[in-house]
């Protein structure tokens, strides 16, 4: 009989509450910190550091790239939707050498690497790709299908290739559940 879940024990850290799916692969676990009520669904791929808060969900076919070098940091009630794609390194195709990770580091083209972060109550919504050194602001938000390149601003909803921001996000009501759940101090 096959898991339905991933095996805890590989990781750095796991909170309580955590649903890893078994169809997951973490290549290296052993750098990954996972806190509490997390949900990790079928197919996430990831090749690099991860710290990842609490309440967080995965949703199905994400991949976070950039191997042992790169760093993608979730804070607290964030969230990934289906198929998106966090780039933590990448090579930059200029013509100064090969590019992809079985060349030897003599003959590469330049390669950047550089953490993503969403702050606390970050999400990227379905088939986002995010490149190198973006952190999502706190409360931001970036519409289905959008690149970002660049960092956002707080509560602040984005969208577009490249992603630019819409409107406002609504701050106050997902602060006081927060604090009801105490994760912020009282003002």
């Amino acid at each position: 009989m096959t898991s339905t879940q991933y095996d805890y024990k590989l990781l750095r850290a796991c909170g309580e509450d955590v649903m890893i799916s078994a169809n997951v692969e973490i290549k290296r676990p052993h750098l990954v910190s996972i806190g509490s009520h997390v949900a990790i669904d079928s197919g996430f791929y990831c090749t690099t550091q991860m710290e990842i808060g609490d309440y967080i969900h995965i949703a199905p076919y994400v991949t976070v790239i950039g191997g042992a070098g790169g760093l993608f940091r979730m804070g607290h009630f964030t969230s990934i939707a289906a198929g998106a794609r966090i780039v933590c390194a990448t090579d930059e195709y200029l013509g100064e050498g090969f590019v992809g990770p079985t060349i030897p580091a003599k003959y590469r083209d330049k390669v950047t690497v550089a953490p993503v972060i969403f702050e606390y109550f970050a999400s990227a919504a379905t088939n986002v790709v995010i490149l190198p050194g973006v952190t999502l602001a706190e409360g931001s938000v970036v519409g289905a299908c959008s690149i970002v390149s660049r960092n956002t601003l707080p509560w602040t909803i984005y969208a577009g290739v490249p992603a630019k921001p819409i409107r406002e996000r609504r701050r106050d009501k997902m602060i006081a559940m927060a604090y009801e759940l105490g994760y912020l101090k009282a003002s």
